[in-house]
């Protein structure tokens, strides 16, 4: 979880690889009302937000019905969001990765063909509520994530608190 150009498809992509896990990216759960809308420079409302998390929520207990475990990079950025999807599977568990807000800007600058519009960030941390203790997230900065894959990893496979 993160807000974007936090790196959650390069990390859940490589977390689930490591893993051997199912991966999804939580941005094609999106219909293409909400595509547009980011696109355009609009941010998300809660009421665009709840049939996407319902979707992603849908995949997660799929996943989890077929007996695989899975990662799935999504913003998830407020506790409610996360309760959606923790109401799928309980035991679910957060990795948040956390970038500086200069980093952030730098990154959605430099990326090109994406529909989220760098303009778009201020109202992702601005909407971001961090998680708490009790969601027990494993939190990754820039500066561990070339280890943090192989770290987190392990926690996962545990099924250890951080």
């Amino acid at each position: 979880m993160g807000v974007a150009g936090s790196g959650k498809t390069t990390f859940g992509q490589h977390l689930a690889t490591a893993l051997g896990w199912s991966y999804a990216e939580g941005d094609s759960f999106h219909p293409a009302a909400n595509l547009a809308k980011m696109a355009n420079g609009v941010p998300l409302a809660d009421a665009d937000r709840w049939p996407w998390l319902e979707a992603i929520a849908c995949w997660i207990r799929a996943e989890t019905a077929a007996g695989r475990s899975g990662v799935v990079a999504c913003s998830a950025l407020k506790r409610a969001y996360r309760d959606r999807l923790r109401a799928a599977w309980p035991a679910l568990r957060l990795v948040m990765l956390d970038v500086e807000r200069d980093e952030l800007r730098r990154r959605l600058h430099a990326r090109a063909g994406h529909f989220f519009p760098e303009a778009l960030l201020e109202s992702q941390l601005a909407t971001l509520e961090p998680p708490h203790a009790d969601e027990h997230p494993i939190v990754v900065r820039p500066g561990d994530a070339n280890e943090a894959v192989d770290r987190v990893a392990a926690i996962l496979r545990a099924g250890a608190a951080p």
